[in-house]
């Protein structure tokens, strides 16, 4: 169980995109808006159910915030499934209290480095796979139905961040004891 944030627009969105969320700023999940049909809920198309408030979400400049942070007025990065990205305004920021899932990822099969979110555990919460070579476009996976193997977009960072500018040190950051 955790306090998480739902990120209300002012703006659409369409299938494919949402926003860039991770436990850690070294490595940010495409996290999908809420824009498609469900059994469970209407589609919200401005809507991204991010994650808890501790997470870091990417805004404009290159710079990360912490979900915790956003309020009304300010602005986030929108990102597709093809790592294309807009700038779009923050109506409304609702934290509840939900059940939560944690997801882990490595950005290959040889890298070491483990990146983790951990986002609400329900069928209407999605991160997005990469369009295909094909030309196809990526597709939505919900969370609660993610297996091991599945391929999702994940943007790669530095490792040290403050105030949510990347900077150059030795930095430490593990979920695990130290």
């Amino acid at each position: 169980m955790g306090n998480r944030v739902c990120v209300d627009l002012c703006s659409l969105m369409r299938p494919g995109e949402g926003l860039l969320v991770g436990s850690f700023a070294r490595g940010l999940f495409l996290v999908h808006s809420e824009c498609l049909e469900s059994n469970y809920v209407a589609s919200r198309p401005f809507r991204v159910n991010a994650g808890p408030v501790h997470s870091y979400v990417a805004v404009p400049g290159d710079k990360t915030c912490y979900l915790s942070e956003l309020c009304t007025g300010k602005e986030v990065t929108v990102v597709d499934q093809d790592v294309q990205q807009r700038t779009a305004v923050i109506g409304r920021v609702k934290i509840e209290t939900r059940p939560l899932i944690l997801v882990e990822a490595k950005a290959s099969v040889s890298d070491q480095t483990l990146y983790s979110i951990l986002l609400q555990n329900a069928e209407t919460v999605a991160l997005v796979a990469p369009s295909q070579e094909n030309g196809s476009h990526g597709t939505a996976i919900p969370v609660a139905s993610l297996k091991v193997g599945d391929q999702i977009v994940l943007r790669k960072q530095g490792e040290a961040r403050h105030t949510g500018i990347e900077i150059q040190e030795f930095i430490v950051e593990n979920a695990n004891s130290v």
